[in-house]
């Protein structure tokens, strides 16, 4: 009751200072820089994995360089059919699929650029998250037969659209007496996708696979086997040196984690120097606690002394000016937890608003390699604020609070 007349009465009357005020939004809005950065820090690196294990495959078996049995050396399966029957078998498989893959150059409407070409069978494509059924796509996948599905970024860079034709010229043609001739043949387009993340919607092409096998002269060959599993996350040793024996005695395991393993070991490293840095920005705004339970204290020194007088304890004391700089803790991390809420599940709009303000192009999905800033408001992210604010909060409010709790009554009455 004390402490709740205190927070109560105005500055005139020696109650809370201005410093209070300065240390109640320092901490809110310290909290609600915290948990939009968390957020934040959530959504792109869910939107990155599921991105990496949407388009992509899971892991990758390629075959080692070895000898056939006409003497050829290659690094190609043979019998890829029965290696992904072989794969697929697995318990914690999804789909295996064999695939040609190589570089080439496109060039339509006096245009060039670079692309990479997947060989894939029209029911794998389809099978494929953001790029077949369901996914953010124009065309029809049931032609796939007669052309070639592109991505999303290479159509607007080639200023193509369903039904063009675009030509592709790989390097690795047809040897002659004077060497190899570049390989040039042209494709309709059928099918076009955003995959959602910039360096796939604009270097991807699929083409099917025994028209891939032909252009690339892989005539009865595939180069690997995507392998899709129902835990990507959870692929460890055991499960590769499975898939390895699966695939046969050339077989080699690339996994996701293998060409995207930086990214995310970018991200982890961020997060925690991120949540360091807010972390003090965090314990700077308690701090100010201390200044105004200070001045508190200090003008509430004849209250003090007169109620130690009728009895009151040391403990009691404690008590009231710890519950008025918890008090402020606690009202400062209850609204920075409803801002930073509302930041996270409004961001597209404030995002939108921030963009029009400054005249568009903050966001440059060429560097970023997603389309928007992305948020994820996560419990324990949420729990991880709260804990943090209200901890330093009680932590430094203990200070001020026992220097009133000892303050010597006689002393504080002296001069009244």
């Amino acid at each position: 009751m004390i402490a709740w007349r205190y927070l109560r009465a105005k500055r005139a009357e020696g109650g809370v200072s201005v410093m209070t005020w300065i240390s109640l939004i320092g901490i809110t809005l310290a909290v609600f820089a915290l948990i939009a950065t968390l957020s934040v820090r959530a959504g792109f690196r869910a939107e990155f994995v599921d991105t990496i294990l949407g388009a992509n495959a899971h892991v990758t078996i390629y075959a080692a360089r070895h000898e056939t049995a006409d003497g050829r050396t290659i690094s190609s399966f043979e019998d890829y059919d029965a290696a992904a029957r072989d794969v697929a078998a697995l318990e914690f498989v999804t789909r295996a699929a064999p695939m040609v893959r190589g570089q080439v150059m496109i060039t339509a409407n006096s245009r060039n650029a670079g692309a990479e070409v997947y060989g894939m069978r029209a029911d794998d494509v389809r099978s494929i998250p953001r790029v077949g059924d369901g996914a953010d796509a124009d065309g029809d996948l049931a032609r796939y037969g007669e052309g070639i599905a592109i991505g999303s970024g290479i159509a607007r860079e080639l200023g193509v659209g369903l039904g063009d034709r675009i030509r592709l010229i790989s390097p690795d043609g047809v040897k002659t007496a004077f060497g190899t001739s570049p390989r040039v043949s042209a494709y309709e387009v059928v099918y076009i996708f955003t995959a959602g993340r910039y360096d796939i919607d604009r270097t991807r092409i699929y083409m099917p696979l025994d028209a891939a096998q032909t252009y690339f002269n892989r005539e009865g060959l595939a180069d690997e086997l995507e392998v899709m599993v129902k835990h990507p996350e959870a692929i460890g040793t055991d499960a590769q040196i499975a898939l390895m024996q699966a695939a046969g005695p050339y077989g080699n395991v690339w996994t996701w984690k293998d060409s995207s393993g930086g990214f995310l070991r970018a991200l982890d490293i961020e997060d925690n120097v991120m949540f360091v840095i807010l972390s003090v920005l965090v314990l700077i705004a308690a701090m100010n606690i201390v200044s105004g339970l200070i001045m508190l204290v200090k003008n509430k020194g004849r209250d003090i002394g007169i109620l130690r007088t009728m009895g009151l304890t040391e403990g009691s004391v404690l008590r009231i000016f710890f519950i008025c700089g918890a008090f402020t803790g606690i009202i400062g991390t209850g609204l920075g937890v409803l801002l930073g809420c509302l930041f996270a599940i409004y961001i597209d709009p404030i995002f939108s608003l921030v963009n029009y303000v400054s005249g568009g192009g903050v966001w440059d999905p060429a560097i970023r390699g997603i389309y928007a800033l992305p948020a994820k408001l996560q419990l324990g992210d949420v729990m991880s604020a709260v804990g943090l604010s209200l901890g330093l909060s009680f932590v430094v409010t203990i200070f001020p609070a026992r220097r009133a709790a000892r303050m010597n009554p006689v002393e504080a009455l002296r001069y009244e």
